[in-house]
């Protein structure tokens, strides 16, 4: 369970298309497009808590290393990073520290930089360590870990500006369906959740569930991508978008960047850019996966070993978008704009009845049987953190970037499906996407229902 921010999803979906259109520009001519990538390494020292289960094992392994991407834009109008974090979630105060170095490093203007987290779930957060990564934190001094994550995203984003070269960009989409499933399922008979209250719809109801009737949302099964190389036609990066939650399967201890790291290989590979300088950077952003993952729960509940899922998975989003990619129009030069404003959203409460429950539960020897579920101590003890350090409002940064006719719009949340599909409908643009986790991390955005 995550931290549960109350907000009105409408309002949030209303503010994100007025941002994007704000940023309608007129394009100019006669103007050099630019891009530069680069991969800054930040994976840290073993023994730091794994997070992204219900439980924190220890790091023994690196499996894979785990990077900030990062992709820089400039029309000499305007220029523009992405930075992509392997990371489950990063807390807002971890953003504004990278961000500020870059503004005082660069020309970058602090509302021009998007940055986001990819999710997986086999890193280290850089959202605090222990029971301090669901506190409230406000202006807690960074740890060290956080201070390294900041420092390389900024560094990152500087050297990428250091490769920055004549380039021409294209951008696309292609439905890859057999990977996405909604996890939320209506049930035949209410259900009760760990809260202690009954519900339609059950979260990751069990493989081959009897009372399962139905997906309670939708999926996106769009891989959106901008694909830029350089004049010369050597592939600089491609950054793609996808509404996978993550898919894991990684052994106790182990640090990986889950499939979004294996995405970017096989892409360079499929494209021959695997032994080229500066190194070709391919990136996969999360989109809007709040109610969806891997695992299709009314097919056969096959077993794979460790990796091999995500290998699958990888592989067959980063065929799909090479394939998609012989086709693209390359544009010589694109107008690029951003826009961003700060909302103040009110803290959900829980009800005097979930209040209740959870105080059954902490009282609850840990010898004896669950009341609600096998996992309600942890959820007792994030509604306590919750109601005891949580403040009754905060502040978060939606964002959105024009690349073209392309517009990125941004969430701080895990948002649901549903919502990424309306954004996508409602932009003022032939094409859109969404990217979560961005600039903050402050759990689910679920839809009214």
């Amino acid at each position: 369970m995550e931290n549960l921010i109350f907000s009105t999803p409408s309002l949030s979906r209303r503010s994100v298309i007025w941002l994007l259109s704000l940023i309608i520009v007129n394009p100019l001519s006669a103007q050099v497009f630019k891009a530069g990538a680069y991969v800054s390494n930040v994976t840290p020292p073993l023994g730091k808590e794994i997070v992204g289960n219900w439980n924190s094992p220890p790091a023994t392994h690196v499996h894979d290393e785990l990077y900030a991407k990062c992709l820089v834009l400039d029309n000499e109008k305007t220029k523009i990073a992405i930075v992509v974090v392997d990371n489950v979630g990063i807390r807002r105060e971890v953003f504004d520290a990278a961000k500020q170095w870059i503004v005082e490093e660069t020309d970058l203007e602090v509302d021009h930089i998007l940055m986001a987290a990819t999710h997986t779930h086999s890193a280290i957060s850089a959202s605090g360590e222990g029971n301090a990564r669901k506190a409230w934190q406000g202006d807690a001094p960074l740890d060290e870990y956080q201070q390294f994550v900041a420092r390389r995203m900024a560094d990152g984003v500087r050297i990428a500006i250091n490769h920055l070269e004549p380039a021409r960009i294209a951008w696309g989409g292609v439905d890859v369906p057999q990977h996405v499933f909604n996890r939320r399922w209506l049930m035949r008979e209410p259900v009760m959740n760990p809260l202690g209250g009954m519900d339609k719809a059950k979260m990751n109801p069990g493989l081959k569930n009897p009372d399962i009737v139905k997906p309670a949302g939708p999926i996106d099964p769009e891989v959106s991508f901008i694909a830029v190389e350089s004049a010369k036609g050597t592939p600089i990066a491609v950054l793609a978008n996808y509404s996978l939650h993550y898919v894991g399967g990684v052994p106790r201890g182990h640090i990986s960047a889950d499939y979004f790291a294996i995405f970017g290989d096989r892409l360079q590979e499929l494209m021959g850019a695997d032994r080229q300088t500066p190194s070709f950077v391919g990136i996969m952003t999360n989109g809007t996966s709040g109610d969806v993952n891997n695992i299709n729960f009314a097919g056969p509940g096959e077993k794979y070993l460790p990796y091999a899922k995500m290998n699958i998975v990888a592989n067959d989003v980063a065929k799909a978008v090479y394939e998609k990619y012989q086709d693209l129009e390359f544009r010589d030069w694109v107008p690029l704009a951003a826009a961003q404003t700060e909302m103040k959203l009110k803290v959900r409460r829980a009800s005097a009845k979930v209040l209740e429950n959870m105080e059954a539960v902490r009282a609850r020897p840990d010898s004896s049987d669950p009341i609600f579920s096998r996992h309600e101590k942890i959820y007792a003890e994030r509604i306590r953190q919750l109601e005891a350090e949580w403040p009754d409002e905060i502040k978060i940064i939606l964002q959105a970037f024009r690349i073209g006719d392309l517009g990125i719009a941004t969430s701080p949340f895990e948002t649901f499906a549903e919502t990424g599909l309306e954004i996508k409908e409602k932009a003022p643009f032939k094409d859109a996407f969404t990217i979560e986790l961005a600039n903050g991390s402050y759990g689910y955005l679920p839809t009214p229902p």
